[in-house]
């Protein structure tokens, strides 16, 4: 059995309603949605939300809720991992267990059945027993890195590496904030750690909405897509 849960809480800050803000005429929420029904892989998808509002687009987009995540696993400083075992825990109650879990984020409107199909056969092709996650490389060498002072001047996070070049630096790569695919066992006992497997996406999908400065770009990616 696997499952896809898709994290939607409802208190965001910065984009009011981001999970279900418009993009492009429909909930941003809803091509994640779309993407894992299409793709085929999962038992479940089940939409974590401690939003009544959410739950209602949620079931518009055909996905019930199946019950409102606990309010104390909806603020600010909870990470994911809680909200993944408690969930796991919510379905166990209800008769139902999973072998895998996606943690499948309701901010990447780019990510397609394909690519989360792509993520699964990686992922199988391990023994479905490490995690799988979608990643991209950085646009420039993370050691060319500055960050700005107290004052506004920029320091440089590795000092004198600004002077190596790109190729001869090792490729680095960011979490796309986007999909990863997790063995249920390693979500029950708490212990995902660094020993994940990398599935590389293009880096135009690997946009992680956050800020309207992102909305707007992804909507931008979007519409260029579908001119191509």
């Amino acid at each position: 059995m696997r499952i896809a849960i898709v994290p939607a809480r409802g208190g965001s800050k910065r984009i009011p309603e981001k999970n279900i803000v418009d993009f492009l005429g429909a909930p941003l929420m809803s091509y994640s949605l779309k993407a894992a029904k299409k793709s085929g892989l999962f038992d479940i998808i089940h939409v974590s939300t401690d939003s009544r509002r959410i739950a209602d687009v949620a079931a518009e987009c055909g996905h019930p809720v199946d019950f409102m995540r606990a309010p104390e696993l909806a603020d600010d400083h909870t990470p994911l991992l809680p909200v993944l075992q408690w969930t796991l825990k919510q379905y166990g109650l209800r008769g139902r267990h999973f072998d895998s879990v996606c943690l499948l984020m309701p901010t990447a409107p780019l990510i397609d059945a394909g690519d989360l199909r792509q993520g699964a056969e990686l992922f199988a092709k391990k023994g479905s027993k490490q995690t799988v996650i979608a990643v991209s490389r950085f646009i420039a060498p993370v050691q060319w890195a500055y960050y700005l002072d107290a004052d506004g001047q920029l320091e440089a996070l590795q000092p004198g590496m600004a002077d190596v070049r790109s190729q001869d630096l090792p490729q680095a790569y960011f979490d796309s904030g986007t999909f990863v695919f997790i063995p249920a066992s390693e979500v029950q006992a708490g212990r995902i750690d660094g020993k994940m497997i990398a599935h590389e996406i293009p880096r135009y999908k690997a946009i992680d909405i956050d800020d309207m400065d992102d909305l707007r770009f992804a909507e931008i990616v979007a519409r260029g897509l579908s001119k191509s």
